[in-house]
Formats: C-alpha cells, structure tokens, sequence
C-alpha cells in the first residue's frame, strides 16, 4: 500500500507545491513587489534570492505574489465550461433533436480560434477586464466539451433506469441531475483538470498580452514578457515563473492520466 501511494504522490505533489505557493505566496513574499532592492537584472542574493527584474525589484517576490490571480481565473473558467458543457451534453444526448441543434452551435463556435475570440472582445471592449476574459473563453472552450460530455452520456441515456424515469414521467432537469450526471463522475472530474490547463495557458497568454487589466501588474505571465529583454544578465526572471506555469501544467496532465489508468484497471 505504501509503494502504491508513491507515485500518484510523486506525480500531484507539484501541482500542490505551486497552488499552495500561490495561495500562500502574498503573505510570505519577503519584500512589497513595487520595492526596489537592488540594480536592474542583479544576480541572486541574500536580499533577492532569485534575482532583481527589469526594475531591481526582488523577483522572488513578484513570484509569489503573481500567480493566485492566474490560477484563480483559470478556476473559474474550468470549473464554468466544465458544469456547463456538461449540462448541455447531457440535455444533447436525452434529447437528439435539441441535440442536433447543438451540434450544429458548437461546430460554428469550433472554427472561431480562442486567442483571436479574445484579442477581438478586449480589444473592442476595454473595461471588461478578467470578467471580459473569462465569458469570452467560457463561450470558447464550452462546445468541444460539451461533445465529449455528449458522447460519454449517450451510452447512460439508453440505459434502462433512465428509460424507466422517462416512462415514470420524470422532466428533463430530473433526468440531466439526478439520472444522468452522477455516472458521469469519471468524466467530469478529467475534464474539469483538462479544462484547468486550458484555462491556464489562455489566461497566461491573455496575461502576457497585457488584456485583462484586473490581474494587476504582477503576474507570471507579465514577468516573462518584461523581463525577456534581460534573460541573459538574470535568467531567473523569465525562467521561474515559466516553470512555476509549465510545472503546473505538466503535474495536472500527469495527474489526469494517472487517473484515467486507475479507473481503467478498477473497470477492468
């Protein structure tokens, strides 16, 4: 029992140590992020243990201050396109004439690329800010998960104990809440860490093109872009809060998968 925890251990314990981090990151950060401590793109030291930014400030501390805004927003996106998608692929695969029309929602909104949807919306709306953000890539990344949630629920709609709520009268919210979605669990829980990463590399794209203006100026996507010009005399700069981005991305679709391989061996 021991060794088989090692592992799934192994693999989530990144995740954990960036989220916690994150979380964390606000009230620990040795100096205020806008407090210069040093020369433009020093080396690390006792007073800045990662180094200096493009403006001597401590970029240990920027690090910990940056990410819960990006992590939190990637939240609520995954956690929105995934009850949603769910919802509708649900209600698809119960009703095929709802369904159908659906379909055919979805395959339009396919075709529109999110990062084009998003610089449209921001930049023609402004003020909108991370609420802008997160309706745009919430209409975005709903369709291709509302079909997977479709195909997955089309197996239990045929299923006998919902023919039989069907047959005892039971109305569509019924059928989607309490019939279909709860065998779903499986599916929803890949998702939504599926969704997570999405979330997150849109967000830190959105970030790094400066388009939301409610994540503040301190943020792991800013720091690689204002920094880049400077990643020879301090690499630290860009490369720790593209790792803290990357590691968090990789140990979720580590963790997905080994999911995934643990509820196939207990099927099978």
């Amino acid at each position: 029992m021991t060794r088989a925890w090692i592992r799934p251990v192994l693999i989530v314990l990144p995740a954990v140590l960036v989220v916690g981090c994150a979380a964390v990151g606000p009230w620990i950060a040795p100096h205020p992020v806008d407090e210069g401590v040093d020369i433009p793109y020093a080396e690390p030291s006792a007073a800045a243990p990662l180094g200096t930014d493009h403006l001597g400030q401590d970029v240990l501390s920027h690090l910990l201050v940056g990410g819960w805004g990006l992590l939190l927003l990637a939240a609520v996106i995954a956690v929105l396109v995934t009850a949603i998608a769910a919802v509708i692929g649900t209600v698809a695969a119960l009703r095929p004439r709802v369904g159908a029309v659906i379909e055919r929602c979805t395959d339009a909104l396919m075709l529109l690329p999110p990062i084009l949807a998003i610089l449209l919306v921001m930049l023609s709306w402004p003020s909108s800010g991370a609420v802008g953000l997160v309706a745009i890539a919430v209409l975005i990344g709903t369709p291709y998960c509302a079909r997977v949630f479709a195909a997955a629920a089309s197996g239990i709609a045929a299923t006998g104990y919902v023919e039989v709520a069907v047959a005892n009268g039971e109305g569509l919210p019924y059928l989607v809440l309490r019939e279909v979605l709860p065998n779903l669990r499986s599916t929803l829980t890949t998702q939504l860490g599926l969704r997570f990463v999405e979330a997150m590399y849109l967000v830190s794209t959105a970030a790094f093109l400066q388009l939301p203006t409610t994540l503040g100026q301190s943020n792991w996507a800013l720091m690689v872009r204002e920094n880049s010009a400077g990643i020879l005399l301090n690499p630290w700069s860009v490369v720790a809060p593209s790792l803290a981005i990357g590691i968090l991305a990789v140990s979720m679709n580590f963790t997905i998968s080994a999911i995934r391989a643990d509820r196939n061996q207990v099927r099978t």
